[in-house]
């Protein structure tokens, strides 16, 4: 449904501590080895081990793996590790420090994606919250950063354009702003691409 109506990748949930989307890596691996070429497969993770990030991705089949939370020990590991999985490093844009967790992140990675969780709570929030953060923030990070950067984070048929606008990003993401009752919704998902 998400290719039919333009998606250019599709992002795949593994075991998240809160969010939609969820799905099992037996899912994740059948999804991933029947969406055709040039369609980007991201497998979403909130593991923070180099290794067994490594073992997820090789179990799930994605191309690129999205980093939902920090990760202990080196992003070089993990790409010596994986070569050819592209490698996006979430940050959750809470305040100006993250325009310098950005510029961190972009040394040692292919991308960086812009979102509005809080890795911070007692159970952490790593994407799916449907809240917006500081867009004027989210532009010095795309004016910064000399890698692609995607914007997520609360992002709807009502406030893409907007967004798009305010942010100039490389790309964008989405979760929450296309569901109903935890699935995707064909209409929601036909009303932002219109908006697109």
């Amino acid at each position: 449904m998400a290719i039919a109506h333009g998606a250019s990748a599709l992002g795949l949930v593994s075991e998240m501590p809160s969010g939609p989307g969820v799905i099992s890596e037996e899912e994740i691996a059948d999804i991933a080895s029947a969406v055709p070429p040039p369609i980007s497969t991201f497998l979403l993770t909130s593991l923070r081990d180099a290794d067994a990030i490594a073992e997820q991705v090789r179990r799930c089949g994605t191309n690129t793996v999205q980093l939902c939370d920090s990760i202990d020990g080196s992003h070089q590991r993990l790409r010596r590790l994986l070569p050819g999985v592209k490698i996006v490093q979430v940050i959750h844009v809470t305040g100006p420090e993250s325009v310098d967790e950005a510029l961190e992140a972009a040394a040692v990675v292919d991308a960086v994606l812009l979102d509005s969780g809080n890795p911070l709570l007692a159970v952490k929030e790593l994407g799916g919250t449907g809240r917006t953060h500081d867009w004027a923030l989210s532009r010095r990070i795309v004016e910064t950063v000399e890698l692609p950067v995607f914007l997520a984070g609360g992002l709807n048929s009502s406030n893409v354009a907007e967004a798009i606008a305010s942010v100039r990003p490389f790309g964008i993401d989405l979760c929450s702003g296309v569901r109903t009752g935890g699935s995707l919704d064909e209409s929601k998902l036909s009303d932002f691409f219109a908006k697109i």
